[in-house]
């Protein structure tokens, strides 16, 4: 069907002339209607292959042609597989009426009806005909559209996961893993050389999914690398948070603020030194505990009136310093609640440190019953000789 050209379009297939006159004129009142009769039934598909009809009045009796095997025939070509078809016999049969509807009619009719039921019944299968076209139409049209931005948004994912820095060993070892939801959303991390002797670590959330979240975490990540070349404020965790909290407002940024996490780790002394924004604390594991390094302010964007309090603490050697987004352990469960921080914790704890990563990413699919999170899933593994 051409919805383009989107009209009631009835053909009638009856061998006898003065039929189709009749049925024409019953249906003048219909405005708009494009209407047709074929009295040589063997000619009958063809005409509706072209013609493309919203309704099919067909004749049951007919020489050389029987009409219920045209139905059949209709049913079975894709032109016209879902075209309604209203049946005109010239008697009220049960058998017969039964015999219609089960070779595919919609509707059946003692020819000829009161005009006024005839009109009634055309503009009811009609329409609703071209309703669902529309519908399929739409819909067709939203599995495209939905095509081209699951494309675009693999594209982004990995864009994203390409600018991730790569796992690295030494006194200062890092592992992650990272899987972008399938709507993507705002999650970054990273880690690198300040200067010989201090080290960032860092791992932030933009709020919602979409490319757009994506691309303002890479432009957050972007910046926090470029202060990098600036030793006096990559050294200075608040100094950090308070230059992305001024470089990305809100109010210049579609309603978009972002989680932060960001650390630096002195190899001479052993301090790490933070500050986050609202973001999950990170967890230090020692010796069978995990002291929870909390975040010391609120999401960066919101307000111009901003402070991030820098915290210190010493590491020791076999410390594991885990950064993470929350889609690790905001897990839904499929009969109902959710995976619980505590819980998150917990197996941790229970896990060896070296098959930890992969463990959490098993347990957590295993949790919510399918391959994808509900939202990118980052997690960090840093380890200190």
């Amino acid at each position: 069907m051409d919805l383009n050209h989107f009209t009631d379009r009835v053909l009638l297939v009856d061998d006898q002339r003065i039929i189709g006159e009749a049925v024409r004129r019953m249906l003048a009142p219909i405005a708009g209607l494009e209407y047709r009769a074929v009295d040589d039934p063997h000619k009958a598909l063809e005409v509706a292959r072209e013609f493309q009809p919203t309704l099919i009045l067909q004749d049951l009796v007919m020489p050389g042609v029987d009409g219920l095997d045209l139905v059949r025939a209709y049913r079975a070509d894709p032109c016209t597989a879902t075209v309604p078809i209203v049946v005109l016999s010239s008697k009220e049969e049960a058998a017969t009426k039964a015999e219609a509807f089960a070779r595919g009619a919609n509707d059946y009719i003692v020819k000829l009806p009161d005009p006024v039921e005839l009109v009634a019944r055309v503009v009811h299968h009609s329409r609703g005909y071209k309703a669902q076209l529309e519908r399929n139409a739409a819909y067709a049209a939203l599995q495209e559209s939905e095509a081209r931005l699951s494309g675009e948004i693999q594209k982004a994912s990995e864009y994203v996961r390409s600018l991730l820095d790569a796992p690295m060993q030494g006194d200062v070892s890092a592992d992650w893993r990272f899987v972008p939801s399938e709507s993507l959303g705002g999650d970054v991390f990273g880690y690198h050389t300040i200067d010989a002797d201090h080290l960032a670590m860092y791992v932030l959330d933009v709020s919602g999914h979409g490319v757009g979240p994506a691309l303002m975490g890479v432009s957050a990540m972007n910046l926090i690398r470029a202060n990098a070349s600036d030793v006096a404020t990559a050294l200075d965790p608040s100094r950090v948070l308070l230059a992305l909290n001024a470089a990305f407002p809100m109010a210049r940024h579609h309603g978009m603020y972002f989680t932060v996490w960001y650390g630096v780790y002195s190899r001479s002394t052993r301090e790490l030194a933070w500050s986050g924004g609202g973001h999950p604390p990170a967890l230090l594991v020692r010796d069978g505990n995990a002291q929870q390094l909390e975040s010391t302010s609120y999401m960066v964007g919101v307000t111009d009136d901003y402070d991030a309090p820098t915290m210190r603490m010493q590491l020791a050697a076999g410390d594991r310093l885990y950064l993470y987004s929350d889609g690790v352990f905001e897990i839904h469960l499929p009969a109902g609640g959710m995976w619980n921080f505590e819980e998150f914790v917990g197996f941790i704890l229970e896990t060896a440190p070296k098959d930890r990563l992969d463990a959490m990413m098993a347990h957590t699919q295993k949790l919510q019953g399918k391959d994808r999170w509900d939202d990118d899933y980052s997690m960090i593994d840093f380890g200190f000789r």
